[in-house]
Order: C-alpha cells, then sequence, then structure tokens
C-alpha cells in the first residue's frame, strides 16, 4: 500500500482518484470522458489523471491537500469501460461533488471541467462526450431568457417549424441592399431573416446602418403580410460594451430578436442572456466555431456538452444540425441534441450518444435552429426528422430562388404548409412526401420551380460524430 503523504510522485490512481466502488451523489456533477492513453498508461490511471487534474491534484504530492477535507474535493473516477469495436479508447465516468462549482457559472464550470486536462501528456487524445448537470446546479442558473412556448406567444405563431433565411451574400452587400434580401424574404412567407457569423460591423457596412435597413425591411414585411416577422440582427462585438450598444439600437427599433456567436465566450453570453430577459428580446446563438472542437470523436467536446452548457447559459435559439444538409450531423447524434435543448428530462440513451439522464427541472427548452444546405425539397424529412419546434433556415434555397427571393420564400412556405397539412390529416407524410410537395407544386409555381431547381439535391457523405452503439433490432 503506498503511502499517500509519502513525498514524490504517485500514481493519481492511488491518490484517490480511482474508486470504483464510488457511488455518485444525486448532487454530484457527472462527465463521460473518451479517453485514448498513450502505451503502457493503464486505462484507470488514466481515467484517474483526469479526475485529478480536473479537480484538486497536481503531478506530486503537496502538504497543503492536509489544509483541506481532500477526500471532499477531490473528483472520482468510477467506471472505466472499453469503446465497442475502437481498441485503445475507454469512456471514464467521473463524479465532481458540487462544492467544486461557483453557482450560476458556465466559466467556471468549463475551466474546472476542461480547463487542463486536454494536454495532459499521458493521453494521446481525450474527448468531453457528456454530462449529467445535478437538479441542484441547474437551479443556480436562469437559463433561457423566453422559452419556446414564451416565443411563440411573441410571434403568434403556432403548429408548424419556424422558417429563416441568412441573408446572401453574407460579405459585402451595402446596408441599403442588405435590407432588401430581408424586406423580400419576409414578406414571401418566411418568419425570420437573419445576420450571419461574421457580420458584425466593416468598412463596407458599419452595424448601424444595417440594422436601420433591415429594420425597414422587417416593419414593410409586417405592414404587408400582417405577421409578426424578426431579423436577427448580430450585436457581437469586441467589447461588452459595444454589443451592449447594439442590442439597446436594436431593441429601440423595435426588434424582437438578436444574435451572438458562441465565440464571444461563455461569460459574455450569459451577460446577453440577462439583458434579453430584461429587455423582452429573443436571444438567437450561432454556433460559430464549434466544429473546431467538436466535430472529431476522438478528441474535443461533443455538441451535446455544448447544447447542456448553452441552455445553462440562456439562450432562445441555437443551432444544432439539419441530418439532410451540407453540414455534419448523424441522425441518432442530432436527435439526442434536440433532446437535450428541447425535453425538460431526457433519459440516457446510448443510440443517441446520452450517457446519462438528465432532468431540467422546468429551465425553459431551447429552440434548435436547422441550416446549412437545406431546401423545400427536403420538408417532408426535416419535418419527420426535426419536429415541429425548430426554426428551418434556407439560405441559399431562399435566395438562390431563379424567380427571386420572395419567390424562394413562398416556395418554402408553401411547401412547409403542405407537409403540416398532411401530417395533421393523419397520411403518411414522410413517404409521401415527394408526392405531397408534387401536388402542391401544381398550385405554386414557386414551389415548382423550386423543386426542379434542388429536388435532387443531397450531400450523401458519412458522419464523423456518430453514436458508439446502434439499436439492436427488436425480435418480438
Amino acid at each position: 500500500m503506498v503511502d499517500r503523504w509519502g513525498a514524490g510522485v504517485i500514481p493519481y490512481a492511488e491518490m484517490g482518484y480511482w474508486q470504483p466502488d464510488y457511488e455518485p451523489k444525486d448532487t454530484d456533477v457527472l462527465a463521460a470522458f473518451r479517453i485514448t492513453p498513450q502505451d503502457g498508461v493503464p486505462a484507470e490511471e488514466a481515467g484517474a489523471a483526469v479526475a485529478g487534474e480536473s479537480s484538486t491534484a497536481t503531478w506530486t504530492v503537496v502538504w497543503t491537500d492536509r489544509l483541506t477535507a481532500y477526500e471532499h474535493y477531490q473528483a472520482k473516477c468510477y467506471r472505466v469501460e472499453p469503446v465497442p469495436n475502437t481498441p485503445g479508447q475507454y469512456i471514464a465516468h467521473i463524479a465532481y461533488d458540487l462544492d467544486l462549482f461557483e453557482e450560476g457559472s458556465i466559466a467556471n464550470l468549463t475551466s474546472s471541467i476542461i480547463g487542463n486536462v486536454f494536454g495532459f501528456k499521458a493521453l494521446k487524445a481525450l474527448r468531453l462526450e457528456d454530462m449529467r448537470i445535478p437538479t441542484h446546479y441547474v437551479k443556480t442558473f436562469q437559463g433561457p431568457p423566453h422559452g419556446i412556448v414564451t416565443e411563440r406567444e411573441y410571434l403568434d405563431k403556432y403548429g408548424r417549424p419556424l422558417l429563416g433565411a441568412t441573408t446572401k451574400p453574407k460579405l459585402g452587400l451595402s446596408a441599403r441592399n442588405y435590407g432588401r434580401v430581408v424586406y423580400e424574404a419576409l414578406r414571401g412567407g418566411l418568419d425570420f431573416t437573419k445576420d450571419d457569423e461574421n457580420i458584425n460591423s466593416q468598412p463596407f457596412m458599419r452595424w448601424r446602418d444595417r440594422f436601420l435597413f433591415c429594420m425597414e425591411g422587417v416593419n414593410r414585411a409586417q405592414a404587408a403580410t400582417g405577421e409578426i416577422k424578426g431579423h436577427y440582427l448580430n450585436v457581437t462585438a469586441g467589447t461588452m460594451e459595444q454589443m451592449y450598444e447594439r442590442a439597446e439600437f436594436a431593441r429601440e427599433l423595435g426588434s424582437v430578436v438578436v444574435m451572438i456567436d458562441l465565440t464571444v465566450g461563455y461569460t459574455a453570453i450569459q451577460s446577453m442572456s440577462a439583458w434579453a430577459r430584461r429587455n423582452g428580446v429573443l436571444l438567437h446563438l450561432h454556433r460559430a466555431g464549434h466544429s473546431t472542437y467538436t466535430r472529431q470523436k476522438s478528441h474535443g467536446v461533443s455538441f451535446r456538452v455544448i447544447a447542456k452548457w448553452m441552455r445553462l447559459a440562456g439562450v432562445d435559439h441555437i443551432h444544432a444540425g439539419t441530418v439532410v444538409g451540407k453540414l455534419e450531423g448523424d441522425p441518432h447524434t442530432t436527435a439526442g441534441y434536440y433532446d437535450t435543448l428541447r425535453l425538460d428530462h431526457v433519459p440516457a440513451d446510448p443510440v443517441k450518444g446520452l450517457y446519462f439522464d438528465q432532468d431540467w427541472a422546468s429551465l425553459a427548452p431551447v429552440l434548435p435552429v436547422a441550416s446549412g444546405g437545406i431546401h423545400a425539397g427536403q420538408m417532408h424529412q426535416l419535418l419527420h426528422l426535426l419536429g415541429e419546434d425548430v426554426v428551418l433556415q434556407f439560405g441559399g434555397g431562399t435566395i438562390g430562388h431563379p424567380m427571386g427571393i420572395a419567390a424562394g420564400a413562398t416556395a418554402n412556405r408553401v411547401a412547409l404548409e403542405a407537409m403540416v397539412k398532411a401530417r395533421n390529416e393523419g397520411r403518411d407524410y414522410l413517404a409521401e412526401g415527394k408526392d405531397i410537395l408534387r401536388a402542391a407544386a401544381k398550385r405554386s409555381r414557386e414551389l415548382d420551380v423550386a423543386l426542379a431547381t434542388w429536388g435532387d439535391i443531397t450531400f450523401n457523405y458519412e458522419s464523423t460524430d456518430t453514436p458508439d452503439v446502434v439499436a439492436t433490432p427488436s425480435t418480438v
């Protein structure tokens, strides 16, 4: 038996960070890490090292541990399991006592869980696959400023997905031409248009001019259609003071929604969430940059974890994948993201990549946004895969319509309403989807042209981030 207080270097497992008999408490924060140990490093030692380096440990024995209730503050790796069909990789389950985290702070939570361990030499690679946020910690966050129900009440839109489009080209337009795109798309039938992640306040179009012309387009479209419309005005900027200034101006102009990028950082996201709640403005989050660390299976942070952090931090919308579009998205994995964002209680489901039960304790849900290479010809698939509480954003699939922007918007609206009507009538709209669209296209030249232009376009590439298990066919 190694003396815990012997001077020098002691393996992490023998310092108490490996505890296979530990029973996690209801109040513990739980994490599932995919670990790839260096050759010769036992999986249990690698898991213990992650637990240690993400809580209290350093590389050698320190006497100041005796000045604390160190066993209370140690994270405990309590289970290590090999990843199916992937030699050399393991899932390490680690429990963290609630006292390790500041209440209501994503910055502190992430500084602890992912702060130092990803550069640890004993590991070839490390990925944070999932977390269980206990109710006790969930209740220290206010979550989304509004949530799906309140948003629908703000917009007076029920019973169907919402439709959106990203203004294209996203860089280079003058403010007036940018606003024209907004007006045409909204009057054609969309609910939202949006800035993209990298349009802020560049020399070709300063933010104040964009806001003015976009809101002119919104107001004209509302007058023309009798519907409430919105444009995601991106308030992302170099300082919080600038972000607040832009958000305040958007609110003064009557915008129902503002937008921020994930790249502004966790503290800025929580600050903007508090502003949005105080001011009654919806908050849209573009997940700009996430694939730099969420896409690869062996190293980084899964998007399901980002989704949980953002629900805690408090955003009303977040881009969460489409399955059928041009961006990464396995069907089962994406379903897990959508469940995480929308459900109040999310059961563990290995097929969806969900390692833990997650109870959100009535924290408001987040509205997922599907965007990237989708078009009207996929409407039956989108409704089937993503459900009703989602924003379907057709950028090129609106603005690239041969008959113009408004026609592209109309095509999307006709396709959506035809598919929702078929669903409400009890038809097998997934199997009959193409027939439903063709029938609707006979009454809509806009949809007919859209289907002729994009109807056979698909992006069939193998996903890189897929669950490690698949559903077992039932023999019953």
